[in-house]
Formats: structure tokens, sequence, C-alpha cells
């Protein structure tokens, strides 16, 4: 289906399992797509309704002028109301881009009506170049401007080659990663548009988002690989620091940022324990 965001912007949403499950909602990164959650969407699809939407300019959502975290509330929002029956509440699952997304969006209305738990997957609310190991420097003016400039390209990734394997590989997921799973990453990648890519990478170099975590007010699991280059362990424990309602920090051994796809057992468990510990209690409160 298609979910109409506050600008106009259309935005490509699919819809699993049977209706009437409890609802889950998965919000993926920057330049990924749906099929970034393939794992969680075919496990949990069996006994919950899952739905999974393209951010704006990627996978089958056409691109926009409106890069903004402004327009990421406004997309989330526009998906649950599409997508929920009034008073419906389900899990919001981010990874990277999309845990900010959820950030962004905890102020709004049609968030706090529709949300009952949130699982954030690899993810940070600002500092996000200054944090980032990605170059292996010591922190420090260099290693920010490098990391800014490697971020920031504008250069077409091009083909998927063994090269580009490696290089995304050691950039994005941990030194034990699966052939299958480095290759699956790879295509996703690949397959955002460049101007979309360059764009939304000024959004994640300018990111604050603090705020949005202090009014975060439901409760809230984080999840973290501590080879994750792009949001190392720090961004995760800095959340659960701000966070009103964490209800735990889970750091994962040798996995790197693509934590859905790279533990996606783990992933999914906990978005299933989140989904039977708030979405019932809320049922059984307004009964």
């Amino acid at each position: 289906m298609t979910a109409v965001s506050a600008d106009g912007a259309r935005l490509h949403v699919e819809v699993h399992g049977p209706d009437g499950a409890p609802a889950v909602v998965l919000a993926h990164g920057w330049a990924c797509s749906t099929a970034f959650w393939a794992a969680q969407i075919r496990e949990l699809a069996t006994d919950h309704r899952v739905i999974a939407y393209d951010q704006r300019g990627h996978g089958r959502s056409p691109a926009s002028p409106a890069c903004s975290t402004e327009a990421l509330a406004d997309d989330l929002e526009a998906v649950l109301t599409a997508t929920l029956a009034p008073g419906e509440q389900a899990v919001v699952a981010g990874h990277s881009m999309g845990g900010m997304t959820v950030m962004a969006a905890s102020g709004r209305t049609a968030f706090r009506e529709h949300t009952a738990a949130v699982l954030l997957c690899s993810t940070g609310s600002s500092q996000l170049v200054a944090a980032s190991t990605v170059v292996p420097l010591r922190p420090g003016r260099l290693r920010t401007w490098l990391t800014r400039r490697i971020l920031g390209s504008r250069a077409p990734l091009g083909p998927v080659t063994p090269l580009a394997r490696r290089i995304l590989k050691y950039g994005t997921m941990g030194p034990g990663s699966a052939p299958h799973m480095v290759d699956a990453c790879a295509r996703i990648v690949h397959g955002c548009p460049r101007k979309v890519r360059h764009s939304w990478s000024h959004v994640l170099d300018l990111l604050d988002l603090d705020h949005g975590v202090r009014a975060l007010h439901v409760p809230t699991a984080v999840v973290v690989g501590t080879a994750d280059r792009l949001t190392p362990p720090v961004q995760g424990r800095a959340l659960c620091e701000a966070l009103p309602r964490c209800t735990g920090f889970t750091e994962l051994p040798g996995i790197g940022h693509m934590t859905p796809v790279e533990a996606p057992e783990l992933v999914t468990g906990k978005i299933r324990e989140l989904v039977t510990t708030h979405i019932q209690v809320v049922t059984e409160e307004s009964a």
C-alpha cells in the first residue's frame, strides 16, 4: 500500500501476517530498504501483523527534496496512521536511521497514540561522525574530517564486486559475518540511489536528537554490536542513560552495524519479547 506524508511524499508500505495479530512496525536505516528486514518479516509474520516501509527516496518510495529529521517523523506518523486502527498500538523497531526516525517522532501525537514499546538497533542521537570508528585513527579533527568525506561521498558505489563486499563488510559488519549476509547487505546498500545516499548523509552529519531521546517515554530496549563502527556501543550506552524508560541494553560480541541481518534471531526475539510484555499489558489495562 501507499502512505502519504505531510508534504505529499508517497511511501511504499508492506503489511505481512494475519489481520488482528499484534502489530510490529519496522523502520530501516540509511541506504537500505524493507528488504533489510527480510529475516524479521519472515519469522514474525507467522503470528504478528508486520508493517515495513521504505524511507523516502529508498527502496520503492520516490525521492523527495525534503530530507530532514522532521520529514522522517512525518513519514512514520503517516505510516502509523495509515496502517493502525484508532487506539491500536504496535512495537516500533528502528535500525540506524530508522532508530533516529523514532527519536524524531517521539513527541508526535500519532506516535504516542500508536506505540506501545520501541526497539532501537545500532543507532545514536547525535555526534555520529565524531563517534564513528570507520577511520582507524584516534578521535579528533582529522578522523572526523575523513569520516565526513567518506560517509558523504558522492561517488557511485557501482556493481557488487568482491572488493565492494570487503569494503562494505569492513565499514558496516562484524569480522565473522557470513558471506551470504555480506552479499545481502551489499545488494541492498548498492541499490540505494547515489543522490539519496548523499542527501541523507548531510542529515546524519548534523544530527541532534538528544531531545527526542528524552521525550521517548515508552519502554525502550537498545541493541548494539561491539564491532559497530558506524554507531559504536558508546552511542547505545548514551541512549540508555538518557531514555526515560530503558528496559535493557544488549551488546552483541563481534557483531557490526547491521544487527537485524547479522543477529536475526536475537533481534526478532527482542521484538517478540516487547510485544508479549507491552502490547498485552496495554490490552488488559484498556479492557
